[in-house]
């Protein structure tokens, strides 16, 4: 089982995809996302996404917004 990640901003869906585990630059410091995490929302602070897809990380700029994590879904709002 993955994870589905979908990164949306005001203006459009940035991103929507299965992956492995999910980086994320949370206020009080990166935290890592991974199959069956415990639910949590968190705000999100300027930095990068980093997301897992066949064993290759990818990146993603944000300068704030914030995140849902439940049920392996991962829903990050950004700006």
């Amino acid at each position: 089982m993955r994870i589905e990640l979908k990164v949306l901003s005001p203006e459009r869906e940035l991103l929507s995809c299965q992956v492995e585990q999910v980086e994320l630059p949370g206020m009080l410091g990166r935290f890592v996302v991974q199959e069956n995490h415990a639910p949590i929302l968190s705000a999100l602070s300027a930095g990068v996404i980093r997301y897992r897809i066949d064993g290759t990380d990818r990146d993603l700029p944000v300068s704030s917004g914030f995140v849902k994590v439940k049920d392996n879904v991962v829903t990050a709002c950004v700006e």
